[in-house]
């Protein structure tokens, strides 16, 4: 197979705190010999567990890289045991536009797995965590939020699957990483995504969704470092006890968990994020955007459960997921 283009201005194998980049040839309008920067930092301290820490998969959830700059500063090689990677923007183009996809091919970094050395810039950023530092982990975090399209209550998630003792090596890291809500979480459709691939390689791994609306809060912040912390505490990688509070366990078992809308127009919400719902609920109305004197379209849950997540801007697209109704005590 073609070898990654991609190379680390950091060492993978020598202790101590590394701060550099992973650089990807990129030849451009500006820059006909530039490359790509991406900000990695590498904190070793001898034999030990790997985790392999990411944020920005999508460029317009910003938690991630907030707490993994954070964590990049203060982690000191002395509080631990083996090695944590830190990438605070996985598809750093799109990070640096505050877009979901990356404004050079368009591409979702959580749609292109397993990548491709030799494709798009996306697809070559993929490829080199799927055969270089995927393999090297022990376990992995991506920490997502809704982004600017959508909102959700502060999770912690992990994937049903098919190996038992991997889902619950899963759970169990989900359940450290103790966000306000615990969701274990069935993909409707896993094709392309990180979370896939990283699990097809027998990795313990996790993923969030720490609020929305492509900005952070105090709240979802504080959330994200306490739980990065608590999961190398959890895989023995960091000393010390795990901070510990009260969460709620939640399931996304099939697709009618969604709520889609058919219509285009102005959402009224009609629950907010947390409350409880009957099966057939109304929990969104939308508004003709044209004209006045017509009755709104209403949308009902399909199951009785809790809104976990909603559609953030104002205005919906036929298409657009305008609810997520979880259930609780799976």
């Amino acid at each position: 197979m073609q070898d990654n283009p991609i190379t680390s201005t950091v060492p993978f194998g020598r202790d101590g705190a590394h701060h550099g980049f992973l650089r990807l040839p990129y030849s451009r309008n500006d820059s006909a010999w530039g490359s790509l920067m991406i900000p990695i930092c590498v904190v070793r301290n001898g034999a030990g567990p790997t985790a392999l820490l990411t944020g920005a998969n999508h460029g317009d959830e910003y938690e991630g890289p907030v707490a993994l700059q954070d964590l990049a500063l203060h982690l000191d090689p002395g509080e631990i045991s083996g090695r944590v990677i830190i990438v605070p923007a996985f598809n750093y183009p799109a990070f640096r536009a505050g877009w979901r996809n990356s404004p050079i091919d368009d591409g979702n970094m959580n749609r292109v797995f397993p990548g491709n050395p030799g494709g798009t810039v996306t697809e070559k950023i993929a490829d080199y965590f799927m055969r270089t530092l995927v393999p090297m982990s022990d376990v992995v975090v991506d920490i997502h939020s809704g982004g600017k399209t959508l909102e959700f209550l502060p999770l912690a998630a992990a994937h049903v699957l098919a190996d038992r003792d991997q889902q619950e090596a899963c759970v169990a890291l989900m359940r450290a990483f103790n966000a306000p809500y615990s969701m274990h979480f069935r993909e409707i459709d896993d094709t392309g995504m990180y979370d896939t691939a990283v699990e097809n390689q027998g990795k313990t791994f996790i993923s969030t969704e720490l609020g929305g609306g492509g900005t952070t809060t105090t709240k979802s912040v504080a959330i994200a470092k306490k739980g990065l912390r608590n999961v190398l505490i959890h895989a023995g990688i960091l000393d010390g006890k795990p901070s510990m509070d009260p969460t709620i366990e939640m399931a996304m078992p099939d697709s009618d968990c969604f709520v889609i809308s058919e219509h285009e127009g102005l959402i009224e919400p009609t629950a907010d994020l947390g409350s409880p719902l009957k099966e057939g609920d109304v929990v969104a109305r939308v508004w003709a955007p044209d004209r006045t004197g017509v009755a709104p379209i209403d949308y009902h849950a399909q199951r009785a459960g809790v809104l976990a997540g909603r559609h953030f801007p104002g205005l919906v697209k036929p298409g657009d997921c305008m609810a997520i109704v979880a259930v609780t005590n799976p």
